[in-house]
């Protein structure tokens, strides 16, 4: 009777350890945008670590790793029920459960972490330790990299992003290395500096060497950041932007006794006290509520805004028919001609279209029949531009998924966003901090605009030429920058280099086992 009754209630034993490893998931969400509290991590990620060596099956080490996944997906993705607050009536009751149902499965990602760790027996030997920290941080590059593309991918805040913004200038220098290693490189290097903290828990003095050599190689790294962030920003002869940022509510947006009005406002910050140099208008995703394909009548409304000598680009909604609607991007001409469209292709799964729709009786959250996803990307040529490469919203958090191949290379990207969606806390933060990656990973400039922020420049180093901020109205005219006289790294070889730095950490993880068997 007492051993039944003390099997049945064995799994209240476990809670402890399982509650510290979900505060030890929160915890590390506190290091990415737009905290950027970064120490944390070689707190949170070392007793991580220490909870699993506590861990004697594979199951206790799934149930730790799910444990902290899923406070760290918990966290750091609850801007996700902002989009379901933008029509509160019909979407406000599915806002919690499905945050928490999405974190709930994204958990299982780290389940996988803590089970590869577990693969390598814990020991109070400092170089198993070691071994193990390195697997560790192996396994969560990995995952970065299988969100990237499984279930058409959602790679939202890799680690890459926690150096976006420091109180020195050491993390703009330290994410110049994505243009080699990439975003989940630098994901593995951030993640396993921060775990091998772990191993000062060994008894042995060479724990010190173990513990603080990883911090050496990141000033490495900010070293030769620092000198190539030596290179001034140059700007493109000739081309001049203003991007429109209205701050216009979600729930106002699609309004139909607004729709007018809220042109009419574009037209109008887009004309005010323009200076004559500005040759291109550029207004966020979804911008226009008109098919401007088919509404001849408010194309020509909307090229009031464009200059005389250039182009209006903008965000709106493009019908081929009544079942094939695409989110795109326009380039108009001031006499309405559309110049050239971009659709996009990777939609938001529940935003833009409905997974398994036929099986799943539920509702996109931006109402309507769903999106068609476009052919893929493109890279668009107007004249009088340097060649570019279009993303529209959250296109542009995918590394290594920006350029078209064989399609001729693009000067600068530009990323049209309605973070509205998002609300005012982490999550546009966490969108521009991604996106800027990008630019440092191509070598080439970005332009973003966004209905409600953040809209801004960044050069092909990462570096925020200009900028309007999130939840303000208003223009920021600049000057498009120059891209690198040369080609990334990163951009010839993509994710391979990752996979390749992953693939090392992982053998010298097994050979320091080998080495203490």
């Amino acid at each position: 009777m007492i051993g039944a009754a003390s099997a049945r209630f064995s799994h209240l034993r476990r809670l402890p350890r399982l509650s510290v490893a979900f505060m030890a998931g929160v915890l590390s969400t506190f290091a990415l945008p737009p905290y950027h509290a970064i120490p944390v991590l070689w707190i949170a990620l070392p007793v991580f670590l220490w909870l699993l060596d506590g861990c004697t099956t594979w199951r206790a080490s799934l149930r730790v790793g799910w444990a902290f996944g899923f406070g760290h997906f918990l966290v750091g993705l609850a801007w996700i029920v902002h989009a379901f607050y933008v029509d509160a009536e019909t979407f406000g009751l599915l806002a919690w459960p499905a945050l928490i149902g999405l974190t709930f499965g994204l958990g299982a990602f780290f389940a996988v972490i803590a089970l590869v760790t577990h693969l390598i027996p814990p020991s109070d030997m400092v170089a198993r330790r070691a071994a193990r920290a390195l697997l560790f941080a192996a396994a969560w590059m990995l995952q970065e990299w299988v969100r990237n593309w499984i279930l058409t991918g959602f790679p939202w805040n890799p680690m890459a992003t926690v150096w976006s913004e420091s109180a020195t200038p050491i993390g703009i220098a330290i994410q110049q290395s994505v243009s080699v290693i990439g975003t989940f490189g630098l994901s593995l290097v951030t993640v396993a500096a921060a775990s091998l903290a772990a191993t000062l828990a060994a008894p042995q003095a060479s724990r010190w060497l173990w513990a603080s050599g990883p911090l050496a190689v990141l000033v490495v790294i900010a070293g030769l950041g620092h000198v190539r962030l030596e290179t001034p920003t140059t700007f493109v002869p000739g081309v001049k932007m203003r991007l429109v940022q209205p701050n216009v509510p979600q729930a106002e947006k699609w309004r139909p006794a607004l729709r007018e009005v809220h042109l009419q406002d574009y037209v109008a910050l887009s004309t005010a006290n323009r200076p004559d140099d500005v040759n291109v208008v550029v207004w966020g995703e979804a911008s226009i509520a008109f098919f401007l394909d088919r509404d001849e009548a408010h194309r020509h409304i909307a090229v009031e805004a464009a200059p005389t000598n250039g182009y209006l680009i903008a965000g709106g909604d493009r019908a081929e028919s009544e079942t094939r609607i695409f989110n795109s991007l326009y380039v108009l001409a001031p006499d309405a001609s559309v110049r050239a469209i971009y659709d996009k292709f990777h939609l938001v799964p529940f935003g833009e279209y409905v997974p398994l729709a036929d099986l799943l009786p539920l509702e996109q959250l931006t109402g309507g029949m769903g999106f068609t996803s476009g052919p893929g990307l493109r890279t668009l040529e107007v004249p009088g531009l340097p060649p570019f490469a279009p993303l529209i919203c959250y296109e542009a958090i995918f590394p290594g998924t920006v350029v078209a191949p064989g399609e001729p290379r693009p000067r600068w990207m530009l990323n049209l966003t309605n973070d509205s969606w998002f609300g005012t806390d982490t999550g546009p933060y966490q969108h521009f901090a991604t996106a800027r990656l990008r630019a440092i990973e191509q070598g080439l400039p970005l332009i973003r605009t966004a209905n409600t922020g953040i809209s801004a420049a960044v050069d092909s180093f990462g570096r925020v030429t200009g900028a309007l901020g999130l939840d303000r109205r208003g223009i920021l005219d600049v000057q498009l920058p120059e891209p690198l006289g040369f080609t990334t790294l990163f951009a010839h070889f993509g994710n391979a280099t990752a996979l390749l730095l992953a693939t090392i950490f992982s053998c010298a993880a097994l050979v320091l086992y080998w080495r203490t068997k």
